[in-house]
């Protein structure tokens, strides 16, 4: 009897529990911004949580314009860089090109601590600039608790 009310009982426990599907961010370089928009949409959608326990690179940093910040962390391990938008450079002869309409877009997605930090740190250029884990990083999102 026990058995059967376990071999019962597993399975509608199952159906029961909604499923949950974090987003561990490890070593992301980015990538093509639309790719990136409609992934973290998707993520944001499912009510998902993103965990940063790496690099977020480039468009990775998407994220924090999508996904509500409240549904992000990171681990000690975190590491934010942000430059500006440029054109794939497989259509501008291997060049990087960089795209103002591309960079204001970017600028439109961050919330207004990730915009502050730009600011402070001299606004988006060529160059990678970096947030690694510490008050700078806190000062935008939260660190994860230590479950993590």
């Amino acid at each position: 009897m026990r058995t059967l009310f376990s071999s019962l009982l597993l399975p509608l426990m199952l159906l029961a529990t909604p499923a949950r599907a974090d987003l561990h961010i490890t070593r992301d370089h980015g990538g093509y911004v639309e790719e990136y928009k409609a992934k973290y949409q998707r993520i944001r959608d499912r009510r998902e949580r993103v965990i940063i326990d790496g690099i977020c690179n480039s468009a990775c940093t998407l994220v924090f314009g999508i996904v509500p910040l409240n549904k992000i962390c990171v681990t000690p391990r975190a590491s934010l860089g942000f430059h500006q938008a440029y054109y794939d450079k497989a259509f501008t002869f291997g060049i990087k090109v960089t795209s103002l309409e591309g960079t204001s877009e970017l600028m439109s997605y961050y919330p207004q601590p990730v915009k502050d930090w730009i600011a402070r740190n001299g606004g988006l250029t060529t160059e990678m600039k970096k947030i690694k884990n510490g008050v700078d990083l806190w000062k935008i999102v939260d660190p994860c608790p230590e479950e993590y």
